[in-house]
């Protein structure tokens, strides 16, 4: 929002001392975010004056048409003689007023002007753009012709406002109210503890029954509707300086009177407006939803298929308006048309003017799915002051009276959803609470009172919120509402007190040690975001009944190509690598822990929660049995070498192995015992996929799984050949585990090693071999390691020979041979009842 100071004077009586940055400081102070403060003509220098164009010679031989003028510029030259001015814009005929500037002047940027001799002639100064003064685009792209009122020689400075100071405000989300001036000097006069001079406040006549008719079926997108209708409007009026002066300053192009008036009036009362042209409307106005397939031609010129959710306004023939975002071209006002044979002038002489107030959410969904934000959306969207369309509308009419010579009808149509006005119940000492301050109540009721508030009660209060603060919701609104009035800079600087006894969960302790673990093992932590689209779930193969394509869909998405939250963690960990292989980096091992989110079907919008305590446990119960389940997962992925060629060896490139080894580290750090099957899982390939499993509560439960990715995904989302992954469930691996890690018992006695070579039918997998000599070793053995596999015309077709070395060790005692081939024997038992293993060469 940009705010000249000398509007903003207007409302608020400032000294006449203070500047732009004095202001600028206190907005700052009150919460504003005043950006910058623009000097407007600060490096301006007269004589800049209205001048008469008395004749024009349009010389020739030039590339350009080139005209040659007098101009009279009373007695600012000094001598009362014309000024003869050498100019290129052709929009000025004899008798129009211009703006002259005169040799010695300076113009914005620093131009400086003397009499210089071009195309043949000595040009004594120049006519001026809008440009050229820092004006900004007027609209008519030319020298600026004045009304012609204005006598010779009068100070253009003063007469076109060009000197003033403007201030660019970022007005955020919940202070919608300061997009207009009647906000900002609100917020103005408080800081400095002066009266206002509210805009809103002129005489409004009582709605009748003979106002242009208005028809609103839906009450919820449009709770107010005015209509005001302005008569014999001269369509030859022009806007005044004054008029187009402030419209440029705030950062809007001056089009045509009406248009020019209701955008004025938007800007001084927030209230955005549209005026129609009375003679193109055709029956009543209408507010509704869109029907499906319905199209409309907005202003811009584009046609828009309108959707179902869009407010719309009609006539008898359809859509005329997209509500609180544009208008249609069908209704639109006229430009003046001069007839070339009869010199007429004819336009728009009748305006229906629309003041309505429309659902901020309606207004902003309607904006983003046209792509068509507006200077009325953006305040509709922030919440509009319902009770300034009367004000508005009226306002709009007695400019329209004022300044196009209309007349106001007597008729006022107003159509009124029956509402209450939003009240608070607070403790009075709630903003002391908040702040750590002791303000006290007569401060509070002061303040609440500054904003607009109606405020009753004594130790309780009961807060009447103003129509046009729709974001003072509950206590905690009203209490930042005090402590920014008076202050944040006298807020004490406190640090919180942690309460003792808290540290880290168990649950977090795990995932600090397996990111730990993979990043010792040589992995890279990539983090994500939490999205992904249908297209990244269709790359990865899963079938349609997969249970990772129910996904949680945001109500409200960054990209509506990733709508929804990630089931996986793979398609960002697979994005990740794939960006990174495409910028030459192609050894790559990555990982991420991560939440992923699964629908259950049976969520719900969850209650809020208390946010001056902590929420009860039965709260919290019922918050997360309303959302979706969010387990914690760990995943990897792996392409290119993962031991680089060098003097030590030929190195080797990443494969299945690799992230079954990652699997069975993060199991290592949780405590758990991993199981290891093949297994067929999408995206993995069928013949390179390993299907994870822990036993929880005596069940062996599924965790996740790793392997090589089929060809198809990894051409589907353009990785190397042979990208590997893995992925697990953490939370189930800290069910399995036995707790927190322990530091291991070092035996002083020395260590017996056996060795045993299994013969085993081929299918049998080594996991279920190894599984049976543990449980068969019993508590002797320290560790069990395969070394040898080995298959061949000595085994026999359809088997193969597993070779394990066992260690044992006792911690009290040192073991015989006896007790060590006694453990092994018993090993070997269990894995050949198991399995069917037979002891080779036996």
């Amino acid at each position: 929002m940009r705010v000249p100071l000398s509007w903003l004077r207007e409302y608020v009586d400032l000294p006449a001392t203070e500047t732009g940055r004095d202001v600028q400081a206190r907005l700052v102070s009150a919460g504003l975010e005043v950006e910058t403060v623009e000097r407007l003509g600060a490096d301006l220098k007269g004589p800049l004056v209205v001048g008469e164009v008395l004749t024009i010679e349009e010389l020739e031989g030039f590339k350009k048409p080139i005209r040659f003028c007098t101009v009279d510029v009373g007695t600012a030259n000094g001598t009362g003689e014309p000024q003869e001015i050498v100019c290129g814009a052709r929009n000025f005929a004899v008798g129009d007023k211009v703006v002259v500037v005169l040799p010695g002047a300076v113009l914005p940027g620093g131009f400086a002007i003397s009499a210089r001799k071009t195309y043949g002639k000595v040009s004594h100064g120049m006519i001026c753009s809008g440009d050229e003064l820092g004006m900004g685009d007027d609209g008519s792209g030319g020298i600026i012709v004045l009304s012609p009122e204005h006598e010779a020689g009068t100070d253009a400075i003063a007469l076109l406002e060009l000197v003033d100071e403007v201030l660019d405000i970022a007005v955020t989300p919940d202070r919608g109210y300061c997009l207009s001036m009647r906000g900002v000097a609100r917020e103005t006069a408080i800081a400095y503890g002066l009266p206002l001079r509210d805009p809103a406040l002129i005489d409004t006549p009582a709605p009748n029954a003979h106002g242009h008719p208005v028809k609103v079926a839906d009450p919820v997108g449009c709770s107010r509707f005015t209509a005001r209708t302005v008569t014999g409007i001269d369509p030859e009026a022009r806007s005044p300086i004054w008029l187009t002066r402030r419209l440029q300053k705030a950062g809007m192009r001056p089009v045509s009177l009406a248009v020019d008036i209701t955008n004025y009036v938007m800007l001084e009362l927030g209230q955005p407006l549209h005026a129609y042209d009375r003679s193109r409307l055709d029956g009543p106005i209408g507010v509704r939803r869109a029907r499906s397939g319905e199209k409309i031609t907005t202003l811009d010129g584009a046609k828009r298929v309108l959707d179902p959710e869009d407010l719309v306004i009609t006539d008898d023939r359809g859509p005329i308006g997209l509500a609180g975002v544009m208008g249609g071209a069908d209704t639109e006002i006229a430009d003046p048309v001069t007839d070339p044979g009869t010199g007429e002038v004819t336009g728009t002489t009748e305006v229906v003017i629309e003041a309505a107030h429309f659902d901020p959410i309606t207004i902003a969904r309607a904006a983003r799915r046209h792509k068509l934000p507006s200077e009325a959306s953006k305040r509709f969207e922030r919440g509009v002051d319902p009770e300034a369309t009367a004000p508005a509308a009226q306002r709009t009419a007695d400019l329209l009276v004022l300044l196009a010579g209309g007349s106001a009808e007597a008729g006022v149509t107003e159509v009124i959803a029956p509402s209450a006005p939003h009240t608070v119940a607070m403790p009075a000492d709630h903003p002391d609470r908040v702040a750590g301050v002791a303000y006290g109540r007569e401060t509070v009721v002061r303040r609440l009172q500054q904003i607009g508030c109606d405020v009753y009660g004594q130790d309780e209060l009961v807060v009447t919120v103003p129509s046009w603060r729709p974001d003072l919701r509950e206590p905690n609104d009203l209490a930042e509402e005090v402590i920014r009035l008076e202050g944040y800079e006298n807020l004490p600087s406190t640090l919180p007190t942690p309460p003792a006894g808290r540290g880290l969960t168990e649950r977090q302790r795990l995932h600090r040690r397996v990111g730990r673990a993979l990043a010792g093992a040589g992995y890279v932590e990539a983090l994500n975001y939490p999205f992904l689209g249908d297209a990244a779930l269709d790359a990865l193969g899963l079938p349609a009944d997969d249970d990772r394509r129910r996904t949680v869909t945001l109500a409200n998405p960054l990209s509506d190509e990733e709508p929804a939250l990630r089931t996986t963690l793979l398609p960002g960990l697979l994005a990740a690598l794939r960006r990174n292989d495409g910028r030459g980096s192609h050894d790559l091992a990555l990982f991420e822990t991560g939440l992923v989110f699964r629908a259950t079907g049976e969520e719900t919008v969850p209650a809020r929660l208390p946010v001056d305590r902590r929420p009860a446990d039965e709260q919290l119960a019922t918050l997360d049995a309303a959302l979706p389940r969010q387990p914690r997962h760990a995943a990897v992925v792996l392409a290119g070498a993962r031991e680089q060629p060098g003097w030590w060896g030929q190195g080797r490139p990443a494969d299945w192995a690799d992230a079954v080894e990652a699997a069975r580290g993060v199991a290592r750090e949780a405590g758990a015992e991993l199981l290891v099957r093949a297994g067929q899982y999408e995206p993995w390939h069928p013949g390179r996929c390993a299907a994870l499993f822990v036993t929880v509560d005596g069940v062996e439960t599924p965790v996740g799984h790793a392997g090589e990715l089929h060809p198809r995904a990894v051409k589907a989302l353009g990785l190397p050949a042979r990208t590997c992954a893995m992925e697990l469930d953490l939370d189930l691996l800290e069910r399995a585990g036995t707790g927190p890690l322990r530091a291991p018992r070092i035996s002083a006695y020395p260590v017996a090693t056996q060795d045993v070579a299994l013969v085993v039918p081929a299918e049998v997998p080594a996991v279920e071999v190894e599984r049976a000599l543990r449980e068969g070793a019993g508590e002797l053995l320290e560790s069990l390691r395969l070394f040898d596999v080995f298959t061949g015309e000595q085994i026999g077709a359809g088997h193969k020979s597993l070779a394990y070395a066992l260690r044992f060790r006792a911690a009290d005692r040192t073991l015989t041979v006896e007790e060590a081939t006694a453990a092994r024997d018993a090993a070997v038992a269990l894995a050949a009842e198991r399995t069917g293993a037979v002891l080779r060469g036996a």
